[in-house]
């Protein structure tokens, strides 16, 4: 038998896939060729899914800690004393210090039960939801909404005739929505090629054009081609003057950032900046694929926000091959399903007013859930939740991380399998695979469709959907009925204003809205000025800076109180999902080590050769990695390996949980981007030394 589904959480999905079951258990996975949106392509990733779902190590029965936290010594419990214990530490906590005292957090979203732990927090007064919001995808998300009133994605539908690739790198790490083979069938076609990006991927590799910029400094970067653009008068007239509001204070702003004062902060030559603006502004139309690697520095926010007046005064705003207005089917909307109604008071409760956009968004940046866990400031925060995350891989400063997770009252953790994050629990609960469950992917995602991921097998062992855990705590919190007897009955109700019930929408697989373009020209865009708000009033009258201005150049190498002469950057591995996956065979075996990849001369300047363990120190910390050599790289530079622990070391802590975490390199103390909190991440001036291995 042959069941058609969606790939999913192996990293962001999406994949049309073609599941081979025999017996109730899937023998094979390939790529649905008749799948519009990857017409047969799959990843490693996607074929590995079935060792996850089979994995030996894999997470089948609830456990209560029995020794000192992260020690290792577990009890198997039965459902019902997992979820009475969940339970009873909710209601302690909010009878001693109120809702505050407690906080939920998610990784990085994959599917309903993000909504639904929201609607958990919002129907129990919970403020407090930490979520990779400020580091991703949201600085992109609210800037859209602001400036142009949706979140615009790229047109690969109809070829576009110039693909401008800024930080992204689809051919390895699908974006949400977006798939890498629909980037390649555009160029396929002819596109010419722009990427932005200080390593030379397998995308640049095939760019008509490489920009390899000093990381962090993409804002300025954005400005000198918007520069470029309004001194040769390449932008689109007639749509500045009709459908823009600030293009005057625009031009006034660009005037403080010459050519000559952008090349030197980011390394990017003159003539580069304008051949890059003359062919973005020129080759019509053109549509600007962004990846979240702008969303790691305090200049996230101005950033997402000057990349989105470039495609607007170019005229490549919802055009076919553009970037396009996607609009949602007709389903339930996401604020109806968290209830958000039911706590109006959630802005003024929750840890982080001041960052008044990630309010809007409904999460706190994790640094200020760590530091009110460690200072007890502005409140105590007791006890914590977490599904589908791995914070102390994930979160900027590792260490304080770890420290603030050791002194919870309670934490609780969901997961596949057991993460460092989830060693450090009192109850650990086991989560099914997306092939376990009913889900309904692309849910709340600003591109327009959604996608039915049908149960193709039953959960392995006692393992349960975070959705149903989320529902089935929620009605023993006394908020019956405000969950289901089951999670059909949700996916129903979901769909219901589509006119359908889950079972239809398997039978057709992918729901899209009404697409068209230029909308615009019907009703104007969703801003206070029904144009694209260049200058924000709203943004100015926040307290916020009303135009795309960067708060700060990020340190050059030997900035600090140390001499540190290198810059690192980082990189997602394409055979991994965050830190996910390290355990399963097929994947490590094409990715065995944390790989930093720097230049041949940078090595030979501390003995280093291609193999050797290196280790990375900042301010903050010092991990280690393998040298791999890369004479593309800026020998300024260095890219470390994000994400990697290494579950096959029981010898280490926690499973070797700092030897390679990039995080222990990096910082959680402010500044922060001002409105939405993103922490600088990457363009870290460091220094390396030749290492022993661990």
């Amino acid at each position: 038998m042959i069941l058609k589904t969606y790939c999913a959480r192996m990293d962001h999905g999406g994949c049309g896939i073609l599941a081979h079951v025999e017996d109730g258990r899937i023998k094979k996975i390939e790529g649905d060729p008749d799948c519009p949106l990857n017409r047969g392509t799959i990843c490693a990733k996607g074929v590995a899914q079935i060792e996850r779902l089979n994995h030996p190590d894999r997470l089948t029965y609830p456990m209560k800690r029995m020794g000192n936290r992260g020690e290792g010594k577990w009890a198997r419990i039965s459902w019902d004393e997992a979820l009475e214990t969940i339970v009873n530490k909710i209601n302690e906590s909010i009878e001693r210090s109120g809702p505050e005292a407690i906080a939920f957090a998610q990784g990085t979203p994959k599917g309903l039960e993000l909504f639904l732990l929201i609607r958990l927090a919002n129907l129990l007064r919970i403020p407090n939801i930490s979520t990779p919001g400020n580091i991703c995808h949201m600085p992109r998300e609210t800037a859209s909404t602001l400036t142009c009133g949706f979140f615009p994605v790229p047109d690969f539908a109809h070829p576009p005739a110039c693909v401008l690739v800024w930080g992204s790198n689809l051919f390895q790490t699908n974006e949400e929505g977006i798939i890498g083979s629909q980037l390649k069938r555009a160029l396929d076609r002819g596109a010419k090629l722009i990427v932005i990006d200080p390593r030379k991927t397998g995308v640049a590799s095939k760019a008509d054009l490489w920009i390899q910029p000093r990381p962090g400094t993409d804002l300025f970067l954005a400005l000198g081609m918007l520069r470029a653009i309004v001194d040769e008068e390449l932008y689109d007239k007639a749509f500045v003057e009709n459908w823009t509001k600030g293009f005057p204070e625009l031009k006034d702003l660009l005037r403080h950032y010459p050519l000559d004062k952008v090349s030197e902060i980011t390394w990017v030559s003159k003539e580069r900046i304008i051949e890059a603006a003359r062919l973005y502004s020129q080759t019509k139309p053109a549509s600007l694929q962004w990846g979240n690697a702008i969303e790691h520095n305090i200049n996230s926010f101005q950033c997402a926000r000057a990349l989105l007046i470039l495609m607007a005064i170019t005229g490549n705003l919802d055009i076919p091959g553009g970037n396009v207005n996607r609009v949602g089917p007709t389903i339930m909307r996401p604020g109806e399903l968290v209830q958000i109604k039911k706590f109006p008071e959630k802005k003024d409760k929750i840890l982080s007013p001041e960052f008044r956009l990630a309010t809007m968004m409904g999460f706190v940046p994790s640094q200020l859930i760590v530091k009110a866990i460690l200072s007890g400031k502005p409140h105590p925060i007791r006890m914590l939740y977490v599904q589908g995350g791995n914070p102390l891989l994930s979160y900027a400063n590792a260490q304080e991380t770890f420290e603030a997770l050791k002194k919870l009252d309670f934490l609780a953790v969901s997961e596949i399998f057991l993460t460092p994050t989830a060693q450090m629990a009192d109850i650990v609960l086991p989560a099914a695979t997306n092939f376990e469950f009913d889900d309904i992917g692309h849910f709340g995602l600003p591109h327009g469709f959604i996608l039915a991921r049908p149960r193709i097998v039953e959960p392995v062992g006692e393992s349960w959907p975070d959705s149903k855990i989320l529902n089935e705590l929620g009605k023993k919190l006394g908020l019956g009925h405000y969950f289901w007897n089951d999670l059909v009955e949700c996916l129903d109700e979901i769909l219901k204003p589509a006119g359908m019930t889950y079972d239809d929408f398997k039978t057709i697989g992918i729901l899209k809205g009404k697409w068209e373009y230029r909308s615009y020209e019907k009703k104007g865009f969703s801003t206070p000025s029904g144009k694209i708000e260049i200058y924000s009033e709203q943004l100015k009258g926040w307290g916020y800076e009303p135009l795309p201005s960067p708060l700060a150049i990020p340190r050059a190498p030997g900035e600090s109180l140390k001499e540190y002469p290198l810059i690192f950057t980082s990189a997602k591995d394409p055979f991994f999902f965050h830190s996910a996956y390290r355990n399963i065979p097929s994947l490590r075996k094409l990715s065995p080590d944390p790989v930093l990849l720097l230049h041949p001369d940078t090595a030979s300047q501390s003995g280093i050769e291609e193999g050797d363990w290196v280790a990375v120190e900042t301010e903050r910390g010092s991990i280690r990695q393998k040298a791999k050599l890369d004479s593309e790289i800026d020998p300024r530079v260095i890219i470390v390996s994000f994400g990697w622990w290494f579950p096959e070391r029981k010898d280490l802590e926690l499973n070797g949980w700092k030897e390679s975490n990039l995080n222990i390199l990096t910082d959680n103390n402010p500044p922060y981007e001002p409105a939405i909190g993103s922490t600088p991440l990457r363009a870290i001036p460091c220094r390396i030394s030749k290492s022993d291995p661990f």
